[in-house]
């Protein structure tokens, strides 16, 4: 099969802080020795692993280091990794956003590209001027592109505002559009970031439909960054593990999100800050709630009829007082998979900026095992859709040690992983 996608010794490098050298001698020497010498750029022998939780000693970072690997025409590619492994910089350099330091990308096809919210749009134009100029981004004709206008407003689910600005739409409606004409544009290579997850359940799993049938009935290629691992696991072959900016490991799906889990669970503790967190923000607007912080209120080891205690620390900044909690929980110990999630009803934030928020569940439920969660704040109905603020990815764990049940004595794994409480009424 044709290779679509190849990544030769590619890296990238970035200065903390500054642009440039910071002098205008070191500049004028860097350009000298680079542009007119044609040798190697001596900055580039200077640099740190890209480790956001420690304080280097270098102004420069490897965002990537040494990125080597190929992709073949219709993969579907997930990309995993902490937060600064280096994923969205990836994709980045592949998109052309921005050019890597050093090595060389190969890059067969049209690329379509979802980097973050409304990647691409014209805030002061209309939804359906947007989808014209994508188009023409991606070099199709006024013609194609009309073909192909009505499948994606209406898969996008913005009929009604399609010919309003984009400055006006949601960030949940702008992902909806963007990638809707991503999509349905027909690049031959689709690349998509983590920008899915401000989308309500309905839109994510249209969009995952999507996906499949672009890769296996259209033959097209995927890069896919999230991290759901259910949702990785659903879509993709073959997974990209990256690791302060390097790949620690690439091969079947499977094999690579055990790895990524297992390895994740040894650095999570009782509490995560806000730098141990996936942070996803509205990139327009600002946010109007952060979670700053989540701890484990309870301890590591729970029975099934524990109740499970949780406080999240948020800094509201603007616009409504409401707000609820949304808590995912995910199976770890059979390679991750989601089991269940709870909305809390609405509450009113107080008159401050930061506050508490303290979650229960009064029992667990849950078989023997290792779990992970996930905390969402917005505000919305989850059968109808919730407008997401932000969101906590892979925070505090829990295992399940004894399964207590006075009817069942070994809990057999084809049932699943929650015991339901179950009513019935004689009419």
């Amino acid at each position: 099969m044709a290779t679509a996608i190849e990544f030769e010794h590619v890296s990238k490098q970035y200065r903390l802080g500054l642009v440039s050298t910071k002098t205008l001698s070191h500049d004028i020497r860097r350009f000298w020795i680079t542009n007119i010498l044609g040798k190697e750029d001596p900055y580039l022998k200077i640099g740190e692993t890209n480790d956001r939780a420690t304080k280097g000693s270098s102004e420069y970072v490897w965002a990537l280091r040494d990125i080597d690997f190929k992709v073949e025409q219709g993969d579907v590619v997930g990309i995993i990794g902490k937060n600064g492994a280096g994923k969205s910089t990836l994709l980045k350099l592949l998109s052309r956003v921005t050019g890597p330091t050093t090595g060389t990308i190969r890059a067969k096809g049209r690329i379509g590209s979802l980097l973050e919210v409304g990647t691409g749009f014209h805030g002061e134009m209309t939804g359906r001027e947007n989808i014209f100029l994508n188009g023409a981004i991606l070099g199709m004709t006024k013609r194609e592109i009309q073909s192909k206008l009505d499948e994606i407003i209406d898969f996008s689910g913005c009929e009604r505002y399609i010919d309003t600005p984009v400055k006006r739409y949601s960030s949940g409606m702008t992902v909806r559009l963007g990638f809707a004409v991503a999509a349905f544009l027909e690049p031959e290579i689709l690349v998509v970031d983590e920008v899915l997850a401000v989308g309500d359940a309905e839109f994510q799993k249209k969009a995952i439909g999507k996906m499949k049938d672009v890769s296996q009935g259209e033959g097209r290629t995927v890069l896919f960054v999230s991290h759901n691992m259910e949702s990785i696991r659903n879509l993709c072959k073959r997974g990209v593990l990256l690791d302060k900016g390097q790949v620690k490991l690439m091969g079947d799906v499977d094999t690579v999100v055990n790895e990524y889990i297992n390895a994740n669970l040894l650095s999570i503790g009782d509490v995560a800050e806000v730098t141990d967190v996936a942070k996803h923000r509205k990139s327009n607007n600002l946010l109007e709630y952060e979670i700053l912080s989540i701890k484990r209120n309870t301890p590591y080891l729970v029975d099934t009829t524990d109740e499970l205690v949780f406080t999240l620390k948020i800094r509201r900044n603007a616009g409504r007082r409401d707000f609820q909690i949304q808590a995912l929980i995910d199976n770890i110990s059979d390679g991750g998979y989601r089991i269940g999630m709870s909305t809390t009803k609405q509450m009113t934030a107080p008159d401050k900026k930061e506050f508490e928020v303290e979650l229960r569940l009064p029992k667990c439920n849950m078989t023997k095992g290792k779990y992970i969660m996930d905390f969402w704040v917005g505000f919305g109905d989850p059968t109808t859709g919730i407008r997401y603020y932000d969101a906590a990815y892979d925070t505090v764990t829990f295992e399940v040690e004894n399964f207590r049940n006075l009817f069942i004595n070994e809990w057999h794994s084809y049932w699943g992983n929650c015991l339901f409480e179950l009513e019935g009424n004689i009419k």
